[in-house]
């Protein structure tokens, strides 16, 4: 099973997947989201997601020696993208809109840097306080 979330991907080794549902081991939740399983919920820094851990619900079970966290009702509960290939078992999660929020806030793009058609760098941090239009595309 792979995931991936915060532009890296991570092999997690335990999990279970219930149809859409992935529930990942506490003990790996971290690595695969970047969540911190506290005793408050799940927490991404300053953002939290209360749960409850004391009895089975929506967002955590116990079969008494490993907690699991469902990964794909913690991201719904945050409005959170996700895309699931479940034959390929991939689990890709995108930004969470709270952690993404100060970027769309500032109207400023985020520095990144990629090479053009001639092979030649080009960063975003370049175009500074000039219009710059972005265009995309997919082969797929």
């Amino acid at each position: 099973m792979h995931v991936l979330a915060n532009d890296s991907v991570t092999a997690i080794s335990t999990s279970k997947s219930n149809g859409n549902e992935l529930w990942i081991a506490s003990d790996e939740l971290k690595a695969a989201t970047g969540f911190d399983l506290k005793p408050e919920g799940a927490c991404l820094g300053e953002l939290c997601v209360p749960i409850r851990q004391d009895a089975d619900n929506e967002l955590y079970e116990s079969d008494g020696e490993t907690g699991w966290v469902n990964a794909t009702a913690l991201a719904a509960k945050l409005n959170q993208p996700l895309i699931t290939d479940t034959e390929e078992g991939v689990w890709s999660f995108g930004a969470v809109p709270s952690e993404r929020a100060s970027t769309l806030e500032s109207a400023i793009a985020p520095d990144f840097e990629i090479a053009d058609r001639g092979g030649k760098t080009i960063r975003m941090k370049d175009y500074r306080g000039k219009k710059v239009l972005l265009v995309t595309w997919a082969s797929w």
